[in-house]
């Protein structure tokens, strides 16, 4: 590398990591400005619900106090049963089937909290998807007024082991119900909205109601930057592939939708809330926001829908809808055939095929007989490695033969060392290659066909709910990073911790780069890609896999280790040095038929070089 390379690699390093102090700065003040605001937001909040709790306390002392005093304090609602539901204490019902614990609020006739019984919190606490007081859900309809459910006290008209119903009765006896049904060995809630005896009440005009649920999804996972990263809020038309998504990457978004809703997800990166509609919403706003990492009350993001559905006219009218309360498991997802299974982030057409039809199939069949995850991946990695080994070994062979011939490649470096000796060069380079029976294409074209499969891996283990809370060696948590050392300080990219997972796969990394580099000729115009390969690549993979899950980082040491066993492998019993160098020298003065793709190569290099010649010319 001359010196203006290593100059030029300096420049941009120095440019690369002042610019990432600075973005950082900037994102350090933009974050104390908004807790700042979000602290004032809470206060105003908090302002509010004092008021609410006053006038509610005022409301109900002059109830007691007599008819006089009633008069004095305004009426919230013209239906005296409403006020009286208005202004009833709350009471709490609860389902549970082994799988989900869900409590419901007679306040609202929602769900409360929603514990899911067989997973756990990083620190081995309960999990909750929604905590005490995190989820509101209204119903928001015009019944001669406005009657909005989360200021509403149901009264508990029904409970079994597997289902409650909660009713809010109007003066004309007719009544608003909520039935909530939790089926056995299901994370599927259903959901049956009733208007019995209302049509009076409902003027005929009205032909739909609003849905509000606002919800705060809490911190679930050890890693912020992954968890952020892997959550979003899904909605899905009807007939459509996939889900639409907003919000992914941990970008904070909204998104107004005039067309039809048939659902729509909160999702975490391995647990998400559904709802479905039974005949889908008319229309749906929906917004998400995502809290900063220090966050005190360590809340993930805040998510909101507001939705429209239409009512039709009745003595009794009933609304379907489902709920789910749950984790993003493939299979469990599927199982309901709604299209849920899409949301778990296994990437597009082909990579998503490769996810779904091949890695996904193979570790679940491994998982029936090996309990150890860091295991199941070696094999998986193994047996990958087989799978596309007829690929690769073509172009291993091709690699090892060109490290047999670099010294000629050496010699024609030093033959043609001018720029206007290019052509020359390369047409000496192609007749080389072919005296040694080597394709140009043949170690680049399998490598690039197993692309696919590498970057398949680089979805499926931050989204595998199978991998979460699962130790191996060191690591805690293969679907988070592991750490052997928590810094004091955080370094911009790379994070506050080391993970070793990730350095030994850099390391590995390296290594390999450095047993490749090996048969690059000495031409300087190659010193570039071999700082590239050998020390920038290595350097990029450590800082991008560091706070990335550490069965990633796991299963890349290992692919590059088994390549390293295939390369020295290839070149120690399948290449023999000696019959190349032979097949060299018998083919030396023997003329080489030039193939149609090579005969297009040298034409395109010679309008090339014609061109620069003429280029050359004009500047004179």
């Amino acid at each position: 590398m001359d010196k203006n390379s290593i100059v030029g690699f300096i420049l941009i390093g120095v440019i690369f990591f002042g610019f990432t102090w600075y973005q950082s700065n900037q994102y350090k003040k933009q974050r104390e400005y908004q807790a700042q605001l979000d602290s004032v937001a809470r206060v105003e909040q908090q302002a509010a619900i004092a008021r609410d709790s006053l006038a509610a306390a005022a409301f109900r002392d002059s109830l007691a106090s007599g008819a006089e005093t009633v008069e004095a304090v305004p009426r919230k609602y013209r239906d005296s049963l409403l006020n009286s539901r208005y202004t009833a204490s709350e009471e709490f019902v609860t389902l549970g089937n082994g799988k989900l614990e869900l409590v419901f609020t007679t306040k609202g006739a929602q769900p409360y909290t929603a514990k899911l019984d067989e997973y756990r919190m990083y620190d081995s606490t309960d999990l909750y998807l929604l905590k005490p007081g995190y989820s509101d859900f209204n119903i928001s309809v015009f019944a001669g007024e406005n009657i909005n459910t989360r200021d509403m006290v149901f009264d508990v008209a029904e409970k079994t082991d597997t289902s409650v119903v909660m009713r809010l009765p109007f003066y004309n006896g007719g009544y608003l119900e909520q039935k909530y049904i939790l089926p056995a060995d299901s994370y599927m809630v259903r959901n049956e909205l009733s208007f019995v005896g209302m049509e009076e009440l409902v003027p005929r005009k009205v032909n739909s109601f609003d849905i509000d649920w606002n919800l705060i999804i809490p911190r679930l996972e050890k890693g912020y930057s992954n968890e952020k990263q892997y959550s979003k809020l899904d909605y899905y038309f009807s007939g459509e592939k996939k889900p639409e998504q907003i919000g992914r990457g941990g970008r904070n978004a909204s998104e107004s939708i005039v067309s039809r809703v048939k659902w729509f997800a909160f999702q975490q990166q391995f647990f998400s809330a559904m709802m479905t509609a039974g005949n889908e919403f008319a229309s749906a706003d929906f917004s998400i926001k995502f809290y900063d990492e220090k966050d005190p009350d360590r809340n993930l993001m805040m998510c909101n829908a507001r939705l429209q559905s239409e009512l039709e006219h009745g003595q009794n009218v009933t609304v379907p809808f489902d709920f789910y309360f749950g984790p993003n498991h493939y299979r469990t997802l599927k199982s309901y055939d709604q299209h849920y299974e899409k949301i778990i982030p296994l990437g597009g057409s082909v990579i998503g095929l490769i996810s779904r039809g091949v890695i996904i199939p193979t570790f679940n069949f491994l998982g029936k007989f090996i309990h150890n995850y860091g295991i199941i991946i070696l094999i998986m990695t193994i047996l990958i490695k087989l799978v596309i080994s007829p690929l690769t070994l073509k172009s291993y062979k091709s690699s090892a033969k060109m490290n047999v011939i670099k010294p000629e490649i050496d010699k024609l470096n030093e033959k043609y060392p001018k720029q206007e000796d290019a052509l020359k060069k390369q047409q000496a380079m192609m007749a080389l290659y072919q005296r040694a029976g080597i394709s140009p294409m043949g170690g680049c074209l399998p490598m690039l066909l197993q692309l696919p499969v590498l970057y398949a891996m680089f979805r499926f283990f931050p989204a595998s709910i199978e991998l979460r809370q699962q130790r191996f060696l060191w690591a805690d948590d293969l679907s988070a990073y592991d750490s052997i050392l928590d810094l004091p300080f955080s370094i911009p990219l790379y994070g506050d911790h080391v993970s070793l997972f990730a350095l030994l796969m850099a390391v590995s990394m390296f290594l390999y780069s450095k047993m490749t580099s090996s048969q690059m000729s000495n031409d300087p115009s190659m010193a570039g890609m071999k700082f590239m390969s050998v020390w920038l690549m290595p350097l990029m993979m450590l800082f991008i896999c560091n706070n990335l899950s550490s069965g990633l980082s796991y299963y890349y040491l290992l692919s590059n280790l088994i390549t390293m066993f295939q390369t020295w492998f290839v070149r120690r019993f399948l290449i023999d040095e000696k019959k190349i160098h032979a097949q060299l020298a018998a083919s030396a003065n023997k003329p080489l038929p030039k193939s149609k793709w090579q005969q297009r190569l040298e034409e395109a290099q010679k309008m090339q070089q014609q061109a620069l010649k003429e280029q050359q010319k004009r500047r004179r």
